[in-house]
């Protein structure tokens, strides 16, 4: 195995496959723990090598196949390396869900945000989503039903959003909201949502936050899993459309 690949499953065209970002803790980690033991094979993407190793391992023995798959959304050699890894272990990538996302310190008015605390959240937020999306694009168009879920937030709706906190973050989402609807157009074949987890006890959300871990990620499973696979172009929170 190469150094960004640790195999603890089959990759046969049997098993559903799934790719999650940012998938070392919080959210995305949920996702992939509840997603394996559906009988997922899931991949683990993690920028940092020792935490992404550690998710991976920790599901593997809890909840059934999971693979740590190296990458960094935010940057293009990164993706297309972990691009290239993934094709090695499987032959078709049934989920993608881009869920690795970043509130930028100091993103916290918008007339004091400033152009580069801007750029280096949507380089995150809503391009990394964007070119996971399109460099997994052939791996995904080989399965028989390709889903991507994009996790969102209520903060970048344009209708009653935003109300002024992390403006870069929000913006970020909006954006990432336009992409959603653009790739579901692009790829009339695959299921493409947005999703608003709401707010979540992680790193991120802080302890105040309303929402377990496991309600934040109860959505993005179900488009992951259940949905229908028609159900495509939306922006979505307990499983529910909500307006752009």
């Amino acid at each position: 195995m190469t150094e960004g690949v640790t195999n603890n499953g089959s990759g046969s065209p049997s098993v559903r496959t799934a790719l999650i970002t940012g998938a070392n803790k919080g959210i995305g980690y949920e996702v992939a723990r509840q997603l394996a033991a559906n009988g997922f094979h899931v991949f683990v993407g993690a920028r940092n090598r020792k935490a992404g190793r550690k998710a991976a391992d920790e599901i593997a023995t809890q909840a059934g196949t999971a693979t740590f798959l190296e990458i960094d959304v935010s940057d293009s050699n990164s993706v297309t390396a972990a691009a290239h890894e993934l094709g090695k272990s499987v032959d078709h990538l049934d989920v993608l869900v881009n869920n690795a996302g970043i509130i930028a310190d100091g993103d916290k008015a918008i007339l004091e945000t400033t152009d580069e605390l801007l750029r280096e959240t949507l380089e995150t937020n809503t391009l990394g989503a964007l070119r996971v999306t399109r460099a997994l694009a052939p791996l995904l168009a080989k399965s028989k039903a390709p889903r991507v879920v994009n996790v969102s937030s209520g903060g970048g709706q344009l209708t009653g959003g935003a109300d002024g906190w992390s403006p870069a973050y929000c913006i970020s989402k909006t954006a990432l909201n336009a992409v959603t609807s653009q790739l579901a157009t692009a790829l009339p074949k695959f299921a493409v949502n947005s999703v608003c987890p709401g707010w979540v006890r992680t790193e991120m959300g802080g302890s105040n936050a309303t929402r377990s871990v496991e309600e934040g990620a109860d959505t993005i499973v179900w488009l992951a899993s259940e949905a229908p696979q028609k159900l495509t172009g939306k922006f979505l929170r307990d499983r529910k459309e909500i307006p752009w």
